[in-house]
């Protein structure tokens, strides 16, 4: 999907990230709720009257949830950005040191989660995000932004969590592939 940039988007966003890492697959949707195709379909579950529906939610207004989910991407653009964000290329070092320390009670940084490697070997920082029901996507990093794991998810919502320990084992493995054997940094 390529998007042209529209008035609605953000200038400073596309002045000082978009533009110079060339993220042409990236926007902020504000309002609208229209997804430029391609794209997956996003789906959300519930039961009614004893019933179990599912429906569409693709086109949904995410400005509801603020900056949470308000963007869309691609994996690919996701890859650029957290390798340039990690590699320097868009913060000072103090400023990006200081996003990387993660507060000791809870993990979570300036906007980005501190974890150890698998088999505590090395660090893994990530940032996955999502909207209720149907878009999520999964972004891991080493500390230096030289091996990226990005994925793009079309989920349904699952109340009952039936889904919830298989999806996080199936991370695991994904985690311990792409980082495993030393390969976290750190």
């Amino acid at each position: 999907m390529s998007v042209t940039p529209t008035v609605q988007d953000r200038p400073e966003l596309r002045k000082v990230i978009q533009g110079p890492l060339g993220l042409t697959d990236t926007l902020v949707p504000d309002t609208r709720t229209e997804v430029p195709e391609p794209h997956a379909h996003a789906c959300y579950r519930y039961e009614e009257d004893g019933e179990r529906k599912t429906v569409d939610v693709t086109r949904q207004n995410p400005s509801w949830i603020s900056t949470g989910g308000d963007m869309i991407s691609t994996t690919r653009d996701l890859h650029t950005f957290v390798s340039a964000l990690l590699g320097g290329r868009l913060l000072p070092a103090p400023l990006l040191a200081e996003m990387c320390e993660p507060h000791p009670k809870a993990g979570y940084c300036l906007g980005v989660f501190v974890q150890p490697g698998p088999d505590g070997k090395g660090t893994v920082i990530t940032h996955n995000g999502g909207i209720a029901g149907g878009h999520a996507a999964l972004l891991y990093s080493t500390p230096d932004g030289s091996t990226t794991l990005t994925a793009a998810l079309n989920w349904v919502d699952d109340a009952g969590l039936s889904l919830g320990v298989p999806f996080q084992q199936a991370t695991q493995r994904l985690v311990e592939e792409v980082f495993g054997d030393g390969r976290a940094a750190g």
